[in-house]
């Protein structure tokens, strides 16, 4: 499974990819974004930078 940053709706926070850095980090743009998929050993990690993203910005993507 992949996790999804939407571009318009990021505040470029960095709670993302200071929770998960093995998948998120922070873009040229000063926005985050998802580099690499998820993986069983990270899936919890990810699921909690979801919760955590104060603008909802972030989602699974199938």
């Amino acid at each position: 499974m992949n996790a999804c940053v939407d571009q318009l709706t990021c505040i470029g926070c960095g709670m993302c990819p200071g929770i998960a850095p093995e998948v998120f980090q922070m873009g040229g743009s000063g926005k985050a974004e998802a580099f690499a998929p998820a993986t069983a050993e990270n899936k919890d990690s990810v699921q909690e930078a979801i919760d955590s993203c104060p603008v909802s910005a972030i989602s699974w993507q199938a």
